[in-house]
């Protein structure tokens, strides 16, 4: 039998194992690297794939969760925001870091025409939580994840309005 330099098996092994999934946007390096604390975020259930993508992470309490950026910068309150532009193909996988390790509201957009105002009749929202957003404002409750001082990682399932209903996965 022969026998291969270790070098070569090891670059053969690389070669047989698929490559894992690496995040996109402006906080992929702390995912991609292992830096944490952050949250690892698969995204799935996209309706095509146009425009940008969008991650914002809020403190996890009822009176800051969706407020406005401004408001809570202008408290001394934390708040975070990720852009993406969508992949053209593959799984899509985003990266947040967040300042310290604890509970927080994570909140998912697809800006379908890349206009960065959400538009309901066209773009998607999603949250780490299961089941569907429906026609009211979004729970706390969906939103909630929790960091540990590595990367965690949560899977977000995109929704689009879907008639009457509201907001719901395409599936």
């Amino acid at each position: 039998m022969m026998q291969l330099p270790l070098t070569l098996l090891g670059a053969a092994l690389l070669v047989a194992t698929p490559a894992a999934a690496q995040s996109i946007g402006s906080d992929a390096a702390a995912c991609n690297n292992g830096q944490g604390p952050a949250i690892r975020v698969n995204v799935v259930g996209l309706k095509d794939r146009t425009g940008r993508l969008k991650l914002e992470l809020y403190p996890a309490n009822d009176d800051d969760f969706l407020k406005d950026d401004r408001d809570l910068r202008a408290e001394g309150k934390f708040f975070r925001r990720v852009w993406a532009d969508m992949p053209a193909s593959g799984a899509v996988q985003m990266c947040i870091r967040a300042p310290s390790p604890g509970r927080y509201a994570l909140l998912f957009t697809h800006d379908r025409d890349g206009r960065n105002k959400f538009n309901f009749m066209r773009d998607g929202a999603g949250f780490p939580g299961a089941g569907k957003l429906g026609r009211a404002r979004p729970k706390l409750a969906q939103a909630i994840v929790t960091v540990p001082a590595g990367v965690t990682t949560t899977t977000v399932r995109a929704q689009y309005l879907r008639g009457l209903g509201g907001f719901a996965p395409l599936g």
